[in-house]
């Protein structure tokens, strides 16, 4: 007997049992088209009816005697859900399949021997019977309304338009619907790094369709050593950086598959389904929405938000969630119903995670953005676009020379990107400390080239974190320096202000903000986070930067930098560079000597237009570092080690 043979059960001895017990899988077919036998077994998992089909088709559209199985398991009890499990695999059946099952076992037990005909015919076909009775009147009829078998069953034509089920790995804590509208259109297909195929499609009745077809739905036989590798694993059996191959080395006298291990490796140390979306560069953004398991995975593609055909499971978010509270240390419950994380997936994407759950929202769900590359610096912006020379050569200088500067924008706009990369304008012997509540700003490569930078992880909740008030306070003690507020949303506007009227010791002061342009984030500060007007006039700079949609995709941009000018009450914008086309240009205010900020830039032991003459030779060097194609943080540091302040 093989070792994934179990004892008949009582409506065993059928030749799918057979067949796998005593080897003769090659002799007996195990399609149930071709058997009136079922060799499922069933049990309630509260209402949900779980249906072993290890030893049978369990295909509840094709098989008569599977659907019997389910139906008479519904006579005596109600279910509103029904999930079959056959070799290592998992299958959702769609709601209104499950309440034309659920309608028929209470038929048979309501119609009991009246009508015996009726009832054995309902085990198996209810669809039938509903188009019977529809004909009929009397006490048979009536039962077909009280139980929902008509209702159910109105405008049904066949099984498979509502017996379809939605598949997955066991372990792997989601389903696939494999079901496309016939009026979709394929406009694009893919095959992702790690194996699975992505089509997209555009649909006239709802957004694009991202269809996914998952590979670990394609391993086959092999599903049985994907299974045993995972639970050896789980069992502590095997352990270590190569946990994956070695659990697959374990069960199996083959070769190690790598596309096996692949597929371990996302569903132990990886971040599961998230792996293969998040291998597909056009995706920026993941919402599981809830419930998870009524509504699909979405994702935003070069912009474009798209449904997929992937649903997770309950349990497949609350493994999410308790991977996220065991790699952040954040608490996560009903008691802290919301957390803010990040996390690097196998393939070395970071992705930032903003989760809710219960009472704040109905049941656990998550959005998972991916994080900017904390590789781009402001030669590397130049040379893909987003900005232009002169733009950057401004910023440089004014950053350089402690400019207090907002980066404002949309969500998705990149303004955690962009103030990534003006972090390396800051001359190399200044102290930067990093005030953050979710660490997304390029701490390590920026020590990497030698710079002195200090990071402050900040909280609201009842961990361990500080405030962001408190981390100023900290900040301030840490040493002279620049200071960089990471997201400012709330108690953080009151921070960063602070932090610019005493000056940051005469050091730049840098910080993130939604909003769309200078008079948005006046508004938006002032009004809205209560920080007194006079206060916002220690803003130097607001710089907005967006995204937009091309031919090509989603691309961004920088789209204006104001300079604030005034005090007290009397406060106005006035703009230094503004989109042109799809650039920014110089308005000509610095050229016509008209900027307040490049006199201030100036100091006491400068003139305007030494400021100028700086801006222009570093136009020059980041026009040649960009040409040349040396953007990365190492060549970017050695290029500016010479520079020096007028």
């Amino acid at each position: 007997m093989s070792k994934n043979a179990s004892p008949p059960s009582v409506r065993s001895l059928c030749p799918q049992w057979v067949a796998g017990a005593f080897g003769l899988s090659e002799i007996f077919s195990r399609s149930a088209d071709d058997s009136s036998v079922c060799c499922c077994d069933v049990e309630f998992d509260e209402r949900t009816l779980l249906v072993d089909a290890n030893n049978c088709s369990g295909e509840l559209a094709k098989s008569s005697a599977c659907r019997r199985t389910v139906i008479e398991a519904l006579e005596d009890r109600e279910a509103t859900s029904i999930l079959v499990r056959s070799n290592g695999l998992e299958y959702r059946y769609p709601d209104r399949g499950v309440a034309v099952l659920a309608a028929a076992g209470r038929f048979i037990e309501l119609v009991g021997e009246r009508d015996e005909r009726l009832a054995d015919t309902a085990t198996e076909d209810p669809l039938d019977v509903a188009v019977e009775l529809e004909g009929r009147i009397g006490e048979i009829a009536d039962i077909g309304v009280e139980s929902g078998l008509l209702e159910s069953s109105m405008g049904i034509e066949n099984y498979d338009d509502i017996l379809t089920p939605l598949g997955g790995p066991s372990i792997a804590h989601y389903f696939v619907d494999p079901s496309v509208s016939d009026s979709a259109q394929l406009r694009d297909i893919r095959t992702l790094e790690t194996g699975t195929t992505a089509r997209i499609y555009s649909r006239d009745d709802s957004v694009p369709l991202y269809e996914l077809e998952v590979v670990d739905l394609s391993l086959g036989e092999q599903t049985r050593i994907l299974l045993e590798g995972y639970e050896a694993i789980a069992d502590g059996n095997v352990d270590g950086d190569r946990a994956p191959s070695r659990a697959i080395e374990s069960v199996s006298d083959e070769p190690v598959d790598p596309l096996l291990t692949s597929v371990l490796r996302k569903h132990t140390s990886g971040y599961g389904i998230l792996e293969d979306l998040f291998a597909d560069p056009r995706i920026t953004d993941v919402y599981a929405t809830s419930p998870v398991s009524q509504n699909p995975i979405r994702v935003v593609v070069d912009g474009e938000s798209m449904a997929t055909n992937i649903y997770l499971t309950s349990g497949g978010s609350k493994a999410l969630a308790s991977r996220v509270r065991r790699t952040s240390g954040r608490p996560f419950s009903r008691a802290a119903p919301t957390v803010d994380a990040t996390a690097d997936l196998e393939n070395g994407t970071g992705v930032r995670i903003a989760g809710v759950t219960d009472p704040v929202a109905d049941g656990i769900a998550f959005a998972f953005r991916e994080q900017a590359d904390e590789t781009f610096t402001l030669p590397a912006l130049v040379e893909n676009g987003t900005i232009s020379a002169s733009v950057a050569a401004f910023l440089s200088v004014a950053i350089e020379r402690n400019a207090a500067t907002l980066i404002a924008g949309t969500r998705g706009a990149g303004k955690t990107t962009l103030l990534g990369t003006l972090l390396y304008e800051l001359t190399p012997d200044t102290r930067t400390v990093v005030i953050e509540d979710t660490p997304e700003l390029p701490v390590d490569p920026l020590q990497s080239v030698g710079r002195d930078v200090q990071a402050l992880r900040t909280g609201l909740g009842d961990g361990p974190e500080i405030s962001p008030a408190e981390a100023l306070r900290t900040a301030l003690r840490l040493g002279d320096g620049a200071l960089v507020v990471g997201e400012i949303r709330g108690e953080e506007a009151r921070v960063l202000y602070e932090a610019m009227r005493v000056g940051a010791n005469a050091n730049a002061v840098l910080g993130t903000i939604h909003g769309d342009g200078a008079a948005d984030v006046y508004e938006r500060v002032v009004s809205d986070l209560k920080v007194e007007p006079s206060s916002f006039g220690a803003t130097d700079l607001v710089v907005t930067v967006q995204s937009y949609r091309t031919g090509e995709g989603k691309k961004r941009r920088l789209a204006r930098i104001e300079e604030v000018i005034g005090s007290g009450d009397d406060i106005r914008f006035e703009p230094l560079y503004a989109l042109e086309g799809e650039q920014a240009t110089s308005t000509g205010r610095i050229g016509r000597g008209e900027s307040r900020l490049v006199d201030r830039l100036a100091g006491p032991t400068a003139a305007y237009a030494d400021v100028r003459a700086a801006i222009e030779s570093r136009t020059n060097l980041i026009s040649s570092l960009a040409k040349d194609g040396r953007t990365d943080p190492q060549e970017v540091a050695a290029a500016y080690a010479s520079r020096h302040i007028a």
